[in-house]
């Protein structure tokens, strides 16, 4: 079996990953090759691998409260959101030949499994895919705070941040300005102060506290997903160490 560098990890996809070109949505063939390549990662790598989805692509509970409504009930509609995609991401990964188990942070029974640490953990250690949908079943929690939670939770090596189109952490916003450049590496503290969009802060600070790492990538760019569980060198790292910027001028693929 080839070599991966990380043995237990998290993955985060967002609901705006799994839309590829389309403005809204489900993109089946964008949903199949990031099936795929989570296949690969577990049948030819041995990793053991758990998902964290958004619910972008569907609805966006803060988006839903700035038209007055309340807060609290458009973030449970997210956590619906995040239902459907877990559900779609787990029959696209069945569908190439991988065994997958949905828990979800509120009770869905009819479809998804309840959120339990050790029954997750005993599934990663079957070789089997863990889905975690509903966010953390609270209100004013994004599902990036999810993604870090849980990953301490299950104790993984590492959390990927997979990106729609963009391809690690820059230091200006690379679509308006074409000189920004992309970190190789960033510290916590940098990712904190200098408000860099690599996931919000209550996720990041969980990170930092955990010393877990952060590998922030572009999920359409070619077996990004196999690439970061090999530990090849993709995107930006953000870790406790130092902060570096990648050697030449680059802009998203």
């Amino acid at each position: 079996m080839p070599e991966a560098t990380y043995s237990r990890v998290l993955l985060k996809v967002s609901g705006e990953a799994l839309m590829g070109g389309l403005s809204s949505g489900i993109d089946p063939v964008t949903l199949n090759r990031i099936a795929v390549q989570i296949t690969s990662a577990v049948k030819e790598f041995g990793v053991e691998m758990a998902v964290v989805v958004g619910g972008g692509n569907i609805w966006r509970g803060a988006t839903a409260s700035q038209t007055g409504m309340d807060r609290a009930t458009a973030d449970y509609a997210g956590m619906l959101a995040t239902v459907i995609n877990a559900l779609a991401l787990q029959d696209a990964i069945e569908q190439v030949g991988a065994e997958v188990r949905t828990q979800t942070a509120i009770p869905v029974p009819q479809v998804a499994e309840p959120y339990i640490r050790r029954r997750a953990v005993r599934h990663l250690e079957k070789g089997r895919v863990v889905i975690f949908a509903a966010g953390t079943g609270n209100p004013y929690m994004t599902t990036d705070t999810a993604a870090a939670l849980r990953a301490i939770e299950i104790e993984a090596q590492v959390l990927l941040m997979s990106k729609n189109r963009v391809d690690g952490v820059y230091d200006a916003d690379p679509v308006k300005h074409p000189q920004a450049r992309r970190f190789s590496e960033l510290t916590y503290m940098d990712a904190i102060s200098r408000r860099l969009e690599v996931m919000d802060s209550t996720a990041l600070s969980l990170c930092m506290d955990n010393d877990l790492p952060i590998l922030v990538f572009d999920v359409a760019s070619p077996d990004a997903i196999v690439r970061a569980v090999r530990g090849e060198t993709i995107g930006t790292r953000v870790a406790s160490g130092k902060t570096t910027l990648a050697p030449a001028l680059t802009t998203p693929s």
